[in-house]
């Protein structure tokens, strides 16, 4: 199977754009919904804290996680200042994360932000809930407004480009990821967001120039390295590719797509004990795997291992029986190499019922039924 046609035709292995694992791979991998500590505020005026002891109270508890008696607290300063944004947003925070109460979060957030319609904290904080709920439009507005108050605030950027990409709406996105960089040009998250937006819009040329970046000021990124790998492959720069597989190895061992499709790259130029050895560690790591235990049997087919091989198809059959190339392999296997036909007619016939396409094996199907 040529370069190209395994990317049309293989199962998609990348957690983050696998629907964009892929449109976001990842994977590439989902953004953490967990709110902001208020301490990541950016600065209240202190006379709003220091003039309050049942705020600063209520923030100590919180952050032991004693969120019952930090609510108290937090209940006792507002009794005793009504008009404290902080306060209100603090008892949000402690709602949302401690006591997993969502409906009293929105309400105390909601609160902050109509007495001080300027917190941009509090309206990153509630649009960032929003999300939670699954509050598209709430989350949108919310987050837009914590970046209107405060145009360098990362967090609400990063966040609200993550949320364009899970919506599709891949050139928000974009814009949202620029806009950060323009500002913080090595920040980690968005240059890999970035660049696994390009790819996803196949602009191969863009894509790898800022996860260029992205591995140059974070060596160990493995996830960007396995990115440059998979467009170095799509592209046919297979030399390329197998280095920032390894690379995307040696930063995350147990990353099993870079072991995988390192494995099949191997397996491609002939180099078989190489292949099996990428295989068997994709299967340690994910047992089932089924395209590994598949293309470890065609491996061990080329090395005469024939057990080992009708082993790995079964096995790959097994976790997934509508594997179309499996049904196939196994076709061959027992026709070329058990010289069992009645064996290869019943996995030819497999192969063409799940909607498999080959002429040579429609012939043997057809002539054995005449």
């Amino acid at each position: 199977m040529t370069t190209s046609l395994r990317w049309a035709t293989r199962a998609c292995i990348v957690g983050a754009f696998c629907g964009l694992s892929v449109l976001v791979a990842g994977a590439l991998t989902s953004p953490s919904l967990v709110l902001a500590l208020p301490l990541a505020a950016p600065a209240q005026p202190a006379s709003a804290k220091t003039s309050n002891p049942h705020y600063d109270q209520g923030l100590a508890l919180f952050r032991e996680g004693k969120y019952t008696e930090a609510a108290e607290a937090l209940k006792k300063a507002i009794d005793l200042d009504p008009r404290s944004a902080e306060s209100h947003h603090l008892l949000g925070l402690i709602y949302s994360q401690g006591m997993k109460q969502p409906g009293e979060a929105v309400e105390e957030l909601a609160k902050a932000i109509q007495i001080n319609p300027n917190f941009s904290q509090a309206h990153y904080d509630l649009g960032r809930l929003y999300e939670t709920q699954d509050k598209v439009a709430e989350a949108e507005q919310a987050l837009k407004r914590a970046i209107e108050l405060a145009p360098r605030f990362e967090e609400a950027q990063l966040a609200l480009a993550k949320l364009y990409a899970r919506r599709r709406a891949v050139d928000q996105a974009v814009h949202m990821y620029r806009d950060l960089l323009a500002h913080k040009p090595d920040h980690r998250d968005a240059l890999y967001g970035l660049g696994y937006l390009y790819d996803g819009q196949g602009k191969a040329a863009q894509a790898r120039e800022v996860l260029e970046r992205l591995t140059k000021a974070y060596p160990r990124h493995a996830d960007g390295w396995y990115l440059l790998g998979r467009i170095a492959e799509k592209d046919n720069r297979l030399a390329d590719a197998t280095s920032c597989y390894r690379l995307a190895i040696a930063a995350k061992p147990d990353l099993v797509d870079a072991h995988y499709n390192l494995g099949f790259i191997y397996r491609s130029g002939g180099k078989q004990d190489e292949a099996a050895q990428q295989f068997k560690e994709v299967i340690r790591l994910k047992p089932e795997y089924a395209e590994a235990h598949m293309n470890l049997g065609v491996v061990y087919t080329g090395l005469g291992k024939l057990e080992e091989a009708e082993r790995e198809y079964e096995a790959a059959l097994a976790l997934k029986p509508a594997l179309l190339e499996a049904q196939y392999n196994l076709g061959v296997f027992y026709e070329l190499h058990q010289k069992d036909l009645g064996k290869a007619l019943a996995h030819y016939r497999k192969y063409l019922e799940l909607g498999g396409k080959d002429e040579r094996v429609e012939r043997i199907v057809r002539q054995v039924a005449q």
